[in-house]
């Protein structure tokens, strides 16, 4: 024994007691470290302990276990808390990596090899089963409104029930749009297919819920949210967006996937304008 050490017995959550020589300062192998990163994500976002609570749903208690033990909640608690922080779960919680790995691969429903593999009545269905959150962002997706001639009426319908409708099209004028139309081979066209799904839409626009905003941004993936539901069609360079592949993920909590595609959309929301 070192001089000046003391033996700590504890008894853990099975009864089985454990033996500890502690010596002054020295924390020990048996020391538990604090959860830095999340009692700095709470301080960073101006939120306390107690807000964090009564977002998860947990006694102020526990999110106190969560920082000063680094105890691990489970998945659900997790992503809310995450999500209320704006931060990633890993980040917080690093040994759930793989489980977050593991349910992002499985946010993966279906891939296809083109946009014209998408069966049409999934757009359909995905369209009238839209309850709360409707987002595309596209430099035109003239496509989907040519296909379904009532969606702008529908569109509007929802947001009377209490839907947010957020829609992302190329600003006609900008050198994003007309590069990605030279890109493509359709030059101006690709201008001109924007400004026809403005038209399409202004039905729409005047109803509360419902905002088109206009970007420039050199767009790498159009994408189609529809509540928990999301495709995306990669842009190619030199290949029209149909003639590029299209996944569909479907939100699981926890899992990464669908999260990242909508933080995407969000940073392009907050650099549109209104169109």
């Amino acid at each position: 024994m070192r001089e000046g050490g003391r033996i700590t017995v504890r008894m853990d959550v099975w009864g089985r007691l454990s033996y500890r020589q502690n010596v002054p300062n020295d924390p020990g192998e048996g020391h538990v470290m604090a959860n830095e990163r999340l009692r700095a994500a709470i301080s960073a976002k101006g939120e306390t302990i107690q807000s964090v609570a009564e977002h998860v749903g947990v006694d102020p208690k526990s999110v106190e276990r969560w920082i000063t033990t680094s105890r691990t909640p489970h998945r659900g608690h997790r992503w809310k808390a995450a999500s209320f922080l704006g931060v990633d779960e890993v980040y917080i919680w690093p040994s759930v990596e793989k489980q977050a790995e593991k349910a992002s691969t499985s946010e993966l429903i279906t891939y296809y090899p083109h946009r014209g593999a998408v069966p049409a009545p999934l757009w359909s269905s995905l369209i009238e089963k839209a309850t709360d959150q409707v987002d595309i962002l596209v430099y035109a997706g003239l496509f989907l409104f040519d296909s379904h001639p009532d969606l702008p009426d529908q569109l509007a319908d929802k947001a009377k029930a209490g839907a947010q409708i957020r829609i992302l099209l190329g600003d006609p004028d900008s050198e994003a749009v007309r590069q990605r139309g030279e890109e493509e081979g359709i030059g101006d066209d690709l201008a001109a297919r924007a400004r026809i799904t403005r038209r399409y839409l202004e039905p729409a626009m005047s109803t509360p819920g419902v905002e088109v905003r206009l970007h420039d941004t050199i767009l790498y993936n159009s994408v189609y949210r529809f509540d928990e539901d999301v495709l995306v069609n990669p842009h190619v360079l030199g290949a029209p967006a149909g003639q590029n592949p299209v996944m569909h993920f479907r939100y699981l909590p926890g899992a990464r996937t669908f999260r990242h595609y909508m933080r995407s959309f969000d940073y392009a929301w907050e650099r549109g304008r209104t169109a």
